[in-house]
């Protein structure tokens, strides 16, 4: 069992999302959060007064898979996030010791489903 975690720009969610259904992937959790890579934000002015802008709103996906689900997964993410240009996001492949699904006590890749 793997927890895949991406983090991309809030724009691409739809994509990835399309990309993720299309390859039989339908649970993740999303999560707005905010913060930085490469990119390092920006300045702008607001009211005469420079701000410096370096915690961007990005998108965070966690999506628990088993291991036969783990490089369509990653792919789907690539293929609806991916523009070529800096901040496109991160992919995180993590291992998954225990799952448990709560409604009916099923244990590892059967809670996973």
């Amino acid at each position: 069992m793997k927890l895949i975690v991406a983090v991309i720009p809030p724009t691409k969610l739809p994509d990835v999302k399309q990309a993720l259904f299309d390859a039989e992937v339908w649970k993740m959790t999303v999560t707005n959060v905010i913060g930085c890579g490469q990119q390092a934000g920006y300045s702008e002015s607001y009211r005469g007064t420079k701000i410096e802008v370096n915690l961007l709103k990005k998108v965070r996906l966690e999506i628990a898979v088993n291991e036969e689900f783990v490089d369509r997964t990653v792919n789907a993410i690539i293929k609806g996030a991916r523009t070529g240009k800096i901040g496109d996001g991160k992919i995180f492949v993590l291992e998954l010791p225990r799952c448990i699904r709560i409604r009916t006590g099923e244990e590892g890749s059967e809670a996973i489903g």
